[in-house]
């Protein structure tokens, strides 16, 4: 095993070992700091961060407003505010070891408004902006007014080229890494392209070349390179350190830290990822912001696909094939399909699927009353986290809205991450994951169940293991 150096990040000689942003309260002030303790790069999520109150008492999230609007205001502030206090813990916890970064998604609910607030609230203890899901042009602009560097996230040198040409070119000083977040391997949501096929995984390296070679184009050469996603142990990419193909390179853990003390996950969820088998992390497109994601292959995912699969295209109007009439809804009223698909439509009635529901793309799904209800339930209840909601049709315009119908084929993303951040239910909620979390039951580091610190799981990383 190559010896591993340390580099240059956010203006501090680190190891080269950087923890994975992950989504609401999934890395949080502990996790991140005890990581930065340790020597590497912690980062917490600053995806509606948990906030607590003066003793210390977790604040759920109560929304009081009538309307959407008024609840994704409330939801805002309570961001800023749980960013700003994870900011704080992390930045105790790491003793001024190491480097604190903070993970935003560009498509969250107001995610200038929530970084400017958490940025300003945290000033001095934050040194790092990770940002992806998306295009985020202005992550450099509001790094640099704040004095921190920005780490953008990408899936390929295309991406990159078009963020340097059109925004980061004029603050080239503040761009600290760019983050190569592999499309078909990481967990969460994932940048695969309409080129891209998901069920052919390109091998990583040439495509991070390629983004080396992009950024030498620009002056970029000693700039780092964060390698994440499908990232597990050292040994699997030592051709990859001191490479001068590459140049610096460190290596983002997005999955490795869910399953250590630190961890805020619950301890059912810990025992779930020891349980995985390869092929149980499923690459699916049910999210509501329309990007494809992985996650565990539960019965929130089961419940998911049946969904889609139980659809048909209808008409208003009799259109070619589409003939034969089916009255759906508690009026009757009429719409159009083909004769097969009016007979796969009586038979998901018939097994307890009444209620059929219109999606934006022209089709009908069947559900049972109950899932109607609560899909119904969610929608309305909306609160406004994501800058465009496909399952919702929130948007966060002048209008409120993205002017397309509710699709009731997805899900409420902010509802379910919230409960399995605070229950036991990892059946029936969504779990991310990256497809590498399998290696939970095959390595023997954690065999009989162990679960580490971060630090004894940081010296593992060190050791190539």
């Amino acid at each position: 095993m190559k010896p591993l150096n340390p580099i240059v990040i956010s203006g501090r000689e680190v190891l080269p070992l950087v923890e994975g942003g992950k989504g609401i309260a999934v890395s949080n002030g502990e996790s991140s700091g005890a990581w930065a303790a340790a020597g590497g790069v912690g980062t917490f999520s600053g995806v509606n961060a948990d906030f607590y109150d003066e003793d210390g008492n977790f604040v759920p999230v109560v929304y009081h407003g009538k309307t959407r609007r008024e609840r994704h205001d409330e939801l805002v502030a309570y961001a800023i505010r749980g960013g700003i206090a994870q900011a704080q813990i992390a930045h105790e916890i790491a003793g001024g070891e190491g480097r604190i970064h903070m993970n935003v998604l560009w498509e969250m609910a107001a995610a200038e408004t929530v970084l400017e607030g958490v940025l300003s609230g945290a000033a001095g203890l934050i040194h790092g902006v990770t940002c992806g899901a998306g295009m985020p042009y202005r992550i450099a602009e509001i790094a640099a007014k704040h004095n921190v560097y920005y780490y953008p996230i990408v899936s390929s040198a295309r991406a990159f080229r078009a963020l340097w040409k059109r925004a980061y070119n004029k603050y080239p000083e503040g761009l600290g890494g760019v983050v190569y977040e592999d499309p078909w391997r990481a967990g969460g949501h994932n940048g695969l392209s309409n080129s891209e096929n998901p069920l052919e995984p390109q091998p990583p390296y040439p495509r991070v070349r390629e983004i080396r070679e992009v950024m030498r184009e620009f002056g970029l050469d000693n700039v780092p390179i964060f390698m994440a996603g499908g990232v597990w142990c050292l040994e699997d990419w030592e051709d990859w350190i001191e490479n001068p193909e590459l140049g610096p390179i460190a290596f983002q853990f997005g999955t490795r830290p869910l399953l250590t003390q630190e961890s805020p996950i619950s301890d059912a969820w810990k025992q779930k990822l020891l349980t995985l088998r390869e092929g149980d992390i499923f690459l699916n497109r049910y999210s509501p912001t329309g990007f494809w994601s992985s996650a565990v292959d539960n019965s929130f995912i089961e419940e998911l696909r049946e969904r889609s699969e139980r659809q048909v295209a209808y008409t208003t109007e009799p259109l070619g094939a589409h003939s034969t009439p089916l009255s759906i809804g508690a009026r009757g009223r009429q719409v159009f399909v083909t004769e097969a698909d009016k007979r796969r439509c009586v038979g998901w009635i018939a097994e307890g699927f009444t209620e059929a529901m219109r999606t934006p793309d022209s089709t009908l799904i069947f559900v049972t009353p109950e899932n109607a209800n609560e899909i119904r339930t969610d929608q309305i209840n909306c609160m406004g986290c994501l800058s465009a909601c496909q399952f919702s049709n929130w948007a966060q315009n002048e209008t409120g809205t993205t002017g397309k119908k509710a699709d009731p084929r997805s899900y409420c993303i902010q509802k379910t991450l919230q409960a399995i951040h605070l229950t036991d239910d990892v059946e029936n909620q969504l779990m991310f994951s990256g497809h590498g979390a399998y290696r939970f039951a095959e390595d023997p580091f954690y065999s009989n169940g162990f679960i580490p610190t971060v630090r004894q799981l940081v010296d593992r990383l060190r050791s190539g293991q």
